[in-house]
């Protein structure tokens, strides 16, 4: 793909994204449901915060694509080396495991993560936008343009502490609140909660191992 029609799909892809981050963090706080509590706001989710990721992560490969156009080659590689670092480890996997994981509990019981009283808040074009579109612009991106991944095991050591990061930020507000940021915590005893991270952590490493598998097949 040409730079400058990357530029433009990027320069896309983070208003899109920016947009959608924008529209879920003002939602009315009055309107929630009563299963929805206040404390740690939107950024207790996992959905939102992968919003704020993706917008990032467009952000930084529209300035890299920017800086390629204008010949500003040096100050381009440093700008590419974090769009890729940022992508391998974080933007494909996170949003793999958002997308799959939500509509994966939602089949099967969505009062588990997503209570039918949130769609009267939420309009279901929002939903879709933060758990499905996701998932095949994470694979757009492959797509698009190769990416350079870290050594297996920095790759590996990064995701591992940003999931650790996001538990320990869970469970601070359950000890704070009482309540579990998604309903579908309070069915584990505490052994079988630490098997369900535990589990999820292995899935979402896969997630990253399938991202690194897609882009050396395809380019």
């Amino acid at each position: 793909m040409e730079i400058s029609t990357l530029a433009t799909y990027h320069c896309l892809a983070f208003v899109w994204y920016f947009f959608v981050a924008y529209s879920i963090t003002h939602v009315r706080t009055e309107e929630r449901p009563s299963e929805v509590f206040l404390y740690g706001g939107q950024w207790k989710y996992l959905t939102v915060l992968n919003l704020v990721l993706q917008a990032v992560f467009y952000g930084v490969s529209f300035l890299a694509d920017v800086l390629r156009l204008i010949k500003k080659l040096r100050c381009a590689k440093c700008i590419i080396s974090s769009r890729d670092l940022l992508f391998s480890v974080l933007a494909f996997p996170v949003s793999t495991f958002v997308s799959i994981s939500f509509w994966t509990l939602y089949t099967y019981n969505r009062e588990l993560v997503y209570p039918k009283s949130l769609d009267g808040v939420i309009p279901l074009w929002l939903n879709h936008a933060m758990h499905t579109a996701v998932l095949p612009f994470a694979v757009l991106e492959i797509l698009a343009t190769p990416h350079r991944y870290p050594a297996k095991k920095k790759g590996l050591i990064l995701l591992g502490f940003v999931s650790f990061l996001y538990i320990s930020w869970v469970l601070w507000i359950y000890s704070v609140t009482g309540e579990w940021v998604y309903p579908l915590f309070a069915l584990f005893s505490p052994a079988g909660l630490a098997a369900f991270f535990a589990g999820s952590l292995a899935i979402i490493i896969s997630f990253y191992n399938f991202g690194e598998f897609l882009n050396r097949m395809i380019w």
